[in-house]
């Protein structure tokens, strides 16, 4: 509890004590006992103002700045007339209550406001600067790019790098949500806002401060409430302009019925008083953003960032979903996962290979060199006259012999006789002097957890996923078989894959919405493009994070399905607040311009009807997704 909170604690306290020592002596005659009528007010003024001054400065000062319609007012004009017909004990009530509702809907808000201020701790305050071999603590706004920077055991990484010295875990649960930790070595990509474990690093910075993974999240963060749902402008826009309705219907309500009717003032100011306690709009519009905030935070927990509430609402009526396949449902990372040898050979050809695409440097060649690698006893063979033929392969000599290593045009292009691959993943062929020893495939790993992270989209409500890929159709086809996938489109270039998004928004359902999920920088266009953009925030360029609507900090697809939960969760709640708040507002509001209601039921119908709905709201963040 904040300090504030706490002020305001102890003025309910005192006051509430006040009020019950009060409402003891009306009912026992002990208030009526007082030497006269002015002296009764004077008592009951006394703990009024101890709870309610704050609420009277504020209607005053906003009516001099042009804001006269708000809930500060109401509740000023309503307390005000409560005194003049004389319910001193109600206006005190009144004023108590309403300050309990202030206090809670305020501790309701931090606390849903937790999880969201948790990042905001991953704010680094220094950076250990490594300066001619000295160490010096400066800010981390202050250290340029390629400067090293040392992390001891227990402090937070101050900016994005790489690890040149030590080993040590890094703790990443406030960026993803995941408590394991992950192990770093030298040459490992690190980013800001993790905590260090026990082990030093030294880190050669790759980003300025206000480039790095930290400094974009905060943004993310304090950017996230601006963007209201059309549920929340509603909600804004109905309680500009119903303020000012209820206020004129009150006093209209105290001067209109008593003129015509020749009935005492007294009995239509006191319903008038009683119709603007119960027309105060608090409910609407503390539990509407508060139902928003609450999911925000409840995603901000298992590590998705929600740029807005707007975007939480768009997932909530998501009927499509869109992939991309390198880098989101599967690894990006190229594996050999399968070594051909052609009957009668008795050759290594993955060796053959290996010591050849050693000379490249293109991925391909990298994981080849690197399943080889991986074997007992591994060796290299001595290869000369090494040749790349651009969009071919290599040619290389081995011990006097001719040595190819490429596609299928390079073995057709030397006449060589071999079967294509018929399969999936990307295939070597591998011939020595124009005689064909076998083929190495190299695929591109589906990520763990991504059939079932499908699955489970399709429980949660999505009912078409789709895959873009700029990948051949083998290829292309059996991620697609695998993972159960509704439709996938391939060999598309990134001009292409805006162009199926928009097919899909154009011929989607009037209410239905289309998500797409990518990690790259050629998946920027097409995550702005898209009613709700998803970025994988890991592995994921700036350009894909900067782009997207909602940022999943640690790649994994399954929360993609939590978070369309905690969408719909959050729409159910803001809708049963707004159809509950309204009903009761609505009967009461009746009840009070007939006479039929108190001022307690007031209490009941502002109060009351505010708390029920935060506590509604706060379900949110409690629910288990």
């Amino acid at each position: 509890m904040t300090s504030r909170q706490k002020k305001v604690l102890y003025r309910i306290l005192i006051s509430g004590i006040m009020f019950i020592i009060l409402f003891a002596m009306e009912h026992t005659g002990g208030l009526e006992a007082l030497s006269s009528k002015w002296m009764a007010l004077v008592v009951c003024l006394v703990p009024y103002l101890i709870i309610g001054y704050d609420v009277i400065l504020k209607a005053i000062r906003n009516i001099r700045n042009g804001q006269v319609f708000d809930e500060n007012f109401l509740m000023m004009i309503a307390t005000f007339g409560a005194f003049v017909v004389s319910e001193y004990i109600e206006a005190v009530a009144v004023m108590l209550f309403y300050q309990v509702g202030e206090l809670f809907q305020s501790y309701a808000v931090g606390k849903s406001r937790q999880s969201i201020a948790d990042l905001m701790d991953i704010c680094p305050e220094y950076a250990n600067l490594e300066i001619d071999g000295q160490i010096e603590e400066v800010d981390p706004e202050d250290v340029e790019i390629g400067s090293i920077v040392l992390i001891k055991p227990g402090e937070k990484v101050p900016l994005d790098g790489i690890v040149i010295e030590g080993e040590s875990f890094l703790d990443t649960s406030a960026l993803t949500g995941e408590s394991v930790p992950r192990k770093i070595y030298p040459n490992d990509e690190i980013i800001s806002g993790c905590i260090n474990g026990s082990g030093t690093l030294r880190v050669r910075v790759t980003k300025e401060f206000d480039d790095s993974t930290v400094a974009k999240i905060l943004e993310l963060v304090e950017n996230a409430s601006s963007k209201k749902a059309k549920v929340e402008n509603f909600i804004t826009r109905f309680a500009k302009y119903y303020t000012p309705f209820v206020t004129i219907a009150a006093l209209i309500l105290a001067i209109v019925p008593p003129i015509i009717l020749q009935d005492n003032w007294m009995i239509w100011l006191e319903r008038a008083c009683i119709f603007l306690v119960i027309s105060c709009p608090c409910a609407l519009v503390i539990s509407v953003p508060m139902g928003f905030f609450g999911g925000i935070g409840a995603a901000s927990k298992i590590g998705v960032l929600v740029k807005g509430s707007n975007y939480l609402e768009l997932l909530s009526e998501m009927d499509t979903i869109v992939f991309d396949k390198t880098g989101t449902l599967t690894n990006g990372v190229f594996e050999v996962t399968e070594v051909i040898r052609k009957k009668g050979v008795h050759e290594n050809v993955l060796q053959i290979a290996a010591s050849v695409e050693a000379f490249s440097t293109h991925p391909i060649a990298e994981s080849i060199c690197k399943a080889y690698n991986k074997e007992e006893n591994a060796e290299a063979l001595k290869v000369i006259d090494v040749e790349e033929i651009s969009g071919h392969g290599v040619r290389a000599k081995l011990d006097e012999s001719e040595v190819l290593v490429g596609n299928i045009k390079m073995m057709k292009a030397h006449g060589i006789s071999c079967k294509a691959h018929k399969g999936s993943g990307t295939v070597v062929y591998v011939a020595k002097d124009n005689a064909y020893l076998g083929a190495v495939i190299i695929s591109d790993t589906i990520k763990e957890g991504a059939a079932k992270a499908i699955k489970k989209m399709k429980i949660a409500g999505v009912s078409k996923t789709v895959m873009l890929t700029g990948d051949r159709k083998e290829a292309a086809l059996a991620v697609a078989e695998e993972l159960k996938l509704d439709e996938v489109h391939y060999e598309l270039l990134p001009g292409d894959k805006v162009s199926k998004v928009e097919e899909y928004i154009e011929t989607a359902d009037r209410n239905a919405k289309v998500a797409f999920v990518g990690d790259g920088i050629n998946d920027a266009p097409v995550l702005a493009r898209a009613d709700i953009g998803i970025a994988m925030g890991s592995l994921g360029s700036d350009a894909a994070i900067e782009a997207a609507d909602v940022v999943i900090m640690d790649d994994d697809l399954r929360k993609i399905s939590r978070v369309i939960k905690i969408s719909k969760k959050t729409m159910s709640i803001v809708k049963q607040n707004i159809v509950f708040a309204l009903g009761v507002k609505g009967l009461i509001l009746l009840l009070g311009a007939l006479g039929m209601a108190t001022m307690w039921a007031a209490v009941f119908a502002d109060v009351g009807v505010a708390v029920i709905a935060i506590l509604n709201s706060m379900r949110t963040l409690n629910a288990k997704f």
